[in-house]
């Protein structure tokens, strides 16, 4: 809950700076939700000196990564582009973030006990250890597909995840001068085909986006970049922290949290958002920021829903280890991994599922792609003991108690329990919708529905720049797109 006022000016509270380029200073701004795009949002709107009240239903802030045991993982684990989260930092006035880079990125297991351990070409600076777990075959479509990503990713940037939304101007001059590139009549799976151990390495990190990797066009190939070119990151103390981090940075800048308050109906009088009836009374304000589910808010706003097919949802275990097990990230294949998916479109949870584990200390986070459905099982406490003996037979791992998060608990952070709204089937769908809505020209939608995305970096920009919007001020890039060394090693791939 939130810090008494005392509190927060015993703790130094700095005070606001006040921005030059500002047009607009709305006097009281609310924000719905208190996950990462929220407190974004939240920071910048308190900086440029509003008064920002948030209103999140869940008893903390963070979204996805507040669900379950404080402190421990529920939601994202893996941190990338590390520059948009030490820019936010400075922006805000906070220390840089304890950030080290995680080397392999993740190691992969297969059914046949081989393992892949990839390093980040941006950390490493070299591909020789990676290649040498692969066969020359393998290490040849490695390079060709990692290239690939490299190549899609540094077309799409500027247009799709760090700029504005785009119009059909930036779409046109995207299409006509780099879309050709990104495969646009391909599938994902068709373009990643290269051979059994390889293959779903490269179709999982389309999931990253929520996609069914089979469905998903060959466009989100980009992502794997951000990853195998970028790196993946640790976090002290991991997301949950950070999101602490920034609660307590937004307070100190004034901002008033109003956890365990549920929005259920915003109430508008011609084009503006005048306030929001909760299940804890009436909230008015002067300009609105919904970093809720898009989806929530156009019901919130009377507005019919969009049919679309959603994204992919999760089932998760919150772990606790009897010894340290140092930090990791893991994955293990199942021994098929297009039947997992076969199960998922059929509304089912995978009987052999992909096993994802993310080691911190003497905490563990295991989690497995699920179907949107917040009644795909009525028995949680039963798949979750399927889960843990699935993963202790591959991996040793002494538990001593442990708690399952399915589609129902993350269906309070998003629509049917969905990560990032509707799902990316076709180019189109990949695309997120802008921050604005019809009928609210006095609010911004952010958050990983919208654009750019989903994931925390992504969000972060969202709830920024989705802020920035309503105060009138110039787009800001977090130095996302400025990546020191791009060029420089880059060499070997061709």
């Amino acid at each position: 809950m939130r810090r008494p006022v005392k509190q927060q000016v015993e703790r130094g509270a700095q005070p606001k700076r006040a921005s030059h380029h500002a047009a607009r200073i709305p006097h009281h701004v609310a924000v719905i939700g208190a996950g990462f795009a929220g407190l974004a949002a939240a920071l910048r709107l308190a900086e440029a000196g509003a008064r920002v009240t948030v209103l999140d239903h869940l008893e903390r802030a963070g979204g996805k990564a507040a669900l379950g045991e404080p402190g421990f993982s529920s939601g994202p684990t893996v941190v990338t582009l590390p520059q948009v989260f030490r820019a936010l930092h400075g922006r805000v006035g906070l220390p840089p973030p304890p950030l080290e880079a995680a080397q392999p990125t993740t190691t992969y297991h297969d059914r046949k006990g081989r393992t892949f351990a990839p390093e980040a070409l941006h950390v490493a600076g070299s591909l020789d250890a990676t290649l040498a777990q692969l066969s020359r075959r393998e290490g040849r479509d490695y390079v060709r597909l990692l290239a690939a990503a490299r190549r899609m990713y540094l077309d799409a940037a500027p247009t799709f995840l760090f700029g504005p939304p785009p119009g059909r101007l930036a779409l046109a001059r995207y299409a006509l001068t780099r879309g050709g590139r990104a495969a646009p009549w391909s599938s994902l799976a068709r373009f990643v085909r290269s051979g059994p151990f390889l293959t779903p390495f490269w179709l999982r990190f389309a999931t990253y986006l929520g996609a069914d990797p089979y469905r998903a066009p060959a466009v989100l190939h980009n992502v794997a970049w951000v990853e195998l070119g970028y790196g993946v990151w640790q976090l002290e103390g991991g997301l949950a922290a950070l999101a602490v981090r920034l609660c307590e940075r937004a307070e100190e800048l004034g901002v008033r949290f109003e956890f365990g308050t549920q929005v259920q109906q915003l109430i508008t009088h011609g084009n503006r958002v005048l306030g929001a009836h909760t299940n804890q009374g009436a909230f008015a304000a002067d300009a609105w920021v919904s970093a809720a589910d898009r989806a929530l808010t156009r019901r919130w706003l009377g507005l019919p829903t969009q049919a679309a097919p959603r994204s992919l949802s999760g089932f998760a275990l919150q772990l606790h280890l009897q010894e340290n097990c140092g930090q990791g990230h893991h994955v293990f294949w199942p021994a098929d991994y297009a039947r997992e998916w076969r199960d998922i479109r059929a509304g089912r949870l995978p009987s052999d599922p992909t096993l994802y584990l993310h080691l911190q200390g003497d905490r563990a986070f295991l989690l497995v792609n699920a179907p949107p459905d917040p009644g795909v099982t009525d028995d949680p406490r039963g798949y979750g003991a399927f889960l843990l003996e699935r993963l202790q037979a591959r991996f040793s791992l002494a538990v001593s108690e442990w708690r399952p998060l399915s589609p129902a608990d993350y269906a309070r952070t998003g629509v049917a329990g969905a990560f990032y709204g509707r799902a990316p089937r076709s180019l189109t769908s990949s695309l997120r919708p802008g921050w604005t809505l019809p009928h609210a020209r006095n609010l911004v939608q952010v958050g990983g529905t919208v654009h750019p995305g989903g994931g925390v970096p992504l969000a972060l920009l969202s709830g920024w720049n989705g802020a920035g919007r309503l105060l009138g001020l110039p787009y800001d890039d977090l130095d996302g797109f400025c990546v020191p060394g791009e060029g420089e090693t880059w060499a070997e791939l061709g």
